[in-house]
């Protein structure tokens, strides 16, 4: 397994992920989006495995201005916004090569090889 968990220091459900692959003994890479976030081809890939740009946005996100924009925008125009603007983001962020997960998902994780 190659798991990288993109997250936040402050976000309780990167914490518990964290902490959910550290106690199986499961090696992870933790990269703290407010630092560095998704590049353009991982960002396609997470928006693939997990169902569409729409599953990866936060609607309780801090920035309620740029929420109601992002939803006015074209497809094109939203997906350029929101890589930009990875704050809009569900956190953690979880990838195994070309599975991801939104979210605290330990049932779907439990499944990887």
């Amino acid at each position: 397994m190659n798991i990288q968990i993109f997250g936040t220091k402050k976000s309780f459900d990167s914490k518990k992920a964290e902490r959910y692959f550290k106690e199986r003994g499961i090696k992870y890479q933790f990269i703290d989006m407010k630092e560095k976030g998704l590049s353009k081809g991982e960002f396609t890939s997470v928006s693939q495995a997990v169902g569409g740009l729409d599953q990866m946005i936060d609607l309780d996100c801090k920035d309620k201005n740029l929420l109601a924009l992002v939803q006015y925008l074209s497809t094109e125009d939203k997906l350029a916004k929101v890589l930009e603007n990875q704050k809009l983001l569900r956190v953690p962020i979880v990838r195994n090569g070309k599975q991801a997960t939104i979210g605290y998902e330990p049932d779907i994780w439990k499944n990887w090889k």
